[in-house]
């Protein structure tokens, strides 16, 4: 079940530009997610009770449209993240198209667009996203990039069975590099979000080398990691836990605090390896 609603305003602004990502704008054409990954912060949070009942918003594309021609008319132009609070085509893309139609109103007005997905879908609107690559305007500053659209695939294991796991209703970690494989043979630009690895489970020094290599192998332009997050989501997941890796719960107070944050001094570290991989294997580490 899809639940419609109509929407008061889908284009937000962000106060400065994500150091990470790129992204001023963000675009949201669901709500929820169909593919109820486990990790998933929207569980329980501000952002729904559950992934499990996909919210479509269906005046998204006039909506957009609305607010861009007025960020045109003001040239205010800069990236917008497709896809930063949910999977933007999921399976209910199929049915309406409402990314789809988003992403023709980004072409007509101009904007650079960074797509955030798990979805091979994504490949039915290669000739949208190659006509956005050819006529995105870039802020001044962003000039010197070699493209005005970039895909990052998200990852959080490369195994199939772990996927399964925490990942139940997503395209296979396989599926997925295939479809930026596929991105990267047309010249577009593609990456991939190891956000997040999984503590424990995929996020030791050698799993993070494989995917490293992974990334090298697949011609991907641009590796990020980070770490897992638990706010709104640490129910599910511990539950997860205790149900296929009871041995992992004890351990999970050392990388992750009370309220579901990752420690500091993990993340450094997890940052620290990721980088020192990616300069070894000959992989760019972040986008800029």
């Amino acid at each position: 079940m899809v639940r419609e609603v109509f929407a008061k305003t889908v284009l937000n602004r962000r106060k400065f530009r994500d150091p990470w990502f790129l992204d001023e704008y963000s675009v949201n054409p669901y709500g929820n997610c169909d593919f109820n990954c486990v990790y998933c912060y929207t569980h329980g949070s501000k952002y729904g009770v559950s992934t499990r009942e996909p919210i479509a918003k269906i005046n998204a594309p006039t909506l957009l449209g609305r607010e861009l021609l007025k960020r045109c008319k003001r040239r205010e132009y800069g990236f917008i993240a497709l896809g930063s609070a949910t999977e933007p085509w999921m399976h209910a893309e199929s049915k309406y198209e409402l990314t789809r139609k988003c992403l023709e109103v980004i072409a007509r007005y101009k904007f650079p667009v960074h797509c955030l997905t798990k979805s091979t879908l994504i490949l039915r609107d290669l000739d949208l996203l190659e006509r956005i690559n050819d006529v995105a305007i870039l802020p001044e500053d962003l000039r010197h990039l070699e493209f005005g659209l970039t895909v990052t695939f998200s990852i959080s294991t490369l195994e199939d069975d772990l996927a399964k796991i925490f990942e139940p209703n997503a395209p296979s970690p396989e599926k997925r590099l295939e479809t930026l494989q596929r991105i990267r043979e047309l010249g577009l630009s593609a990456g991939i979000s190891y956000i997040p690895v999984l503590p424990f489970i995929s996020d030791s020094d050698e799993q993070l080398e494989e995917m490293i290599k992974v990334a090298r192998d697949f011609d991907a332009n641009y590796v990020f990691v980070g770490a897992l997050t638990l706010q709104g989501s640490r129910k599910l997941y511990y539950e997860i836990l205790e149900r296929y890796f009871p041995e992992v719960i004890p351990k999970m107070g050392g990388v992750m605090d009370e309220n579901g944050k990752p420690r500091k001094e993990y993340e450094l570290k997890l940052e620290k390896t990721a980088k020192n991989l990616c300069r070894l294997l000959g992989v760019k580490y972040m986008i800029v």
